[in-house]
């Protein structure tokens, strides 16, 4: 029985090895590096840096990563609650159609911005595509987000030699 698993195992690396055929793949998303620092940091604000970066960082542009944190929050917690104002709505005018509470909740769209929606994406099948282009209509991310491929401040400039 060993010699039939090592047999096994061998074929499987030579197969590997010489067709070129490799079973892991990682998921890849279809963003740059620079729009998922972007993204990670009106994400996670702070946490999202490095030590190094966060040393390297001056006061101000830590306030503005704040600022930008904080609101981004704000936005995905009000989004959170349609969402689950939507998924309540729709349970009960299927369960109870001809309820009065069904009439009350469906009447109900207040957001209450007190209230910290604590589900996750995953748990209300937000997509990253989804946060991205809320953050972008509410000014959290450029507009230009989706054609940004490197950092702007970092491309090479051009001197202007007019003397």
């Amino acid at each position: 029985m060993y010699n039939i698993m090592e047999k096994l195992k061998e074929n499987i690396k030579k197969y590997q090895i010489y067709e070129n055929k490799n079973y892991i793949q990682y998921e890849q998303d279809k963003y740059s590096i620079y729009q998922n620092y972007l993204y990670k940091r009106a994400l996670y604000g702070l946490n999202s840096l490095t030590e190094e970066e966060l040393c390297k960082t001056c006061s101000k542009k830590k306030q503005r990563i704040n600022n930008v944190y904080r609101r981004a929050q704000i936005i995905l917690n009000r989004f959170k609650q349609k969402i689950v104002m939507e998924y309540t709505n729709n349970l009960f005018q299927k369960l109870f159609p001809k309820s009065e509470i069904t009439k009350v909740f469906n009447n109900y769209d207040n957001i209450d911005d007190t209230f910290k929606n604590t589900l996750t994406f995953k748990d209300l099948n937000i997509s990253k595509e989804q946060i991205i282009s809320i953050f972008m209509s509410e000014g959290i991310l450029p507009k230009n987000f989706l054609s940004l491929q490197e950092n702007p401040s970092q491309l090479p400039r051009l001197r202007n030699d007019k003397a």
